[in-house]
């Protein structure tokens, strides 16, 4: 049976951590992914069950994207009338993922999680070039069958847990759509921006949000997205690769019990 929504009493000290632990994790999750790994267990940590704690999550992921969707076009790296397709199956599969999620305990996911990390760690490393540059002959406006097929996994896995669902996009679009990093991570921030209204609506519907500590955290997430778009603009696909690798490793290690 998950645990309830109950009130929260937020100290000064909560407030300051949740703010600064949301400029690191919007910084993160907009030039590679995995910040949900820094802010789900602050919420926890505060005082939040599990549950409530993916739930309220998804209100900074919702407004960082905001912002970062924001700062991607106006750089004019995203173009809306291109990159919506794919967002379509991931909705289907977050919907599908968050019905999952408020009734199973997400950590029964994180071996299967760490594994494929480990294989992506290894692709990002290895190939480059692949990760660099865009590759001519494969990008298509129009997807194809396989790719929605992907696209749904995605959205599956992002709607049922939100952490390190950005690294599983980011591959998607450069392996399977052969985006380099920078269009990569602005479609990305797109396409989670859109599940994640339908996700979140279905933990509010379960009553599984803390809204307030959401919308602290929030603050801190949209401002960390908003250096992080910047970052992966101005410093292209090549130091993007770089915070790429040093955050899935930081994750996989997480993953694998390393920090305790």
């Amino acid at each position: 049976m998950n645990s309830k929504l109950k009130e929260l009493r937020m100290e000064w000290y909560m407030i300051l951590a949740l703010v600064g632990t949301g400029i690191a994790a919007g910084f993160i999750n907009t030039t590679a992914g995995g910040g949900s790994m820094l802010t789900m267990p602050l919420l926890m940590f505060i005082g939040l069950p599990a549950n409530i704690a993916n739930g309220t999550n998804r209100i900074a992921i919702l407004l960082q994207n905001v912002i970062a969707v924001k700062t991607f076009k106006q750089k004019h790296v995203l173009d809306f009338t291109r990159d919506y397709r794919l967002a379509i199956p991931a909705i289907v599969g977050s919907i599908i993922g968050a019905l999952f999620a408020v009734e199973i305990d997400p950590n029964r996911l994180k071996n299967i999680i760490a594994g494929l990390m480990v294989l992506l760690l290894l692709l990002v490393i290895l190939k480059p070039e692949v990760w660099i540059t865009d590759q001519i002959g494969k990008v298509n406006p129009k997807p194809s069958p396989l790719q929605y097929i992907i696209f749904f996994a995605i959205g599956l896995f992002g709607g049922f847990i939100q952490m390190g669902v950005g690294f599983f996009l980011l591959a998607g679009l450069v392996l399977g759509c052969g985006h380099n990093l920078v269009r990569a991570n602005a479609i990305k921030v797109f396409i989670i921006l859109i599940y994640t209204i339908f996700s979140l609506g279905i933990f509010i519907y379960n009553k599984q949000v803390d809204i307030v500590a959401g919308l602290i955290l929030a603050a801190g997430n949209m401002f960390g997205a908003w250096l992080g778009a910047n970052f992966t603009v101005k410093g292209g696909a090549k130091y993007v690769r770089y915070i790429l690798i040093l955050a899935m490793l930081i994750v996989i290690l997480s993953l694998f019990g390393v920090f305790g």
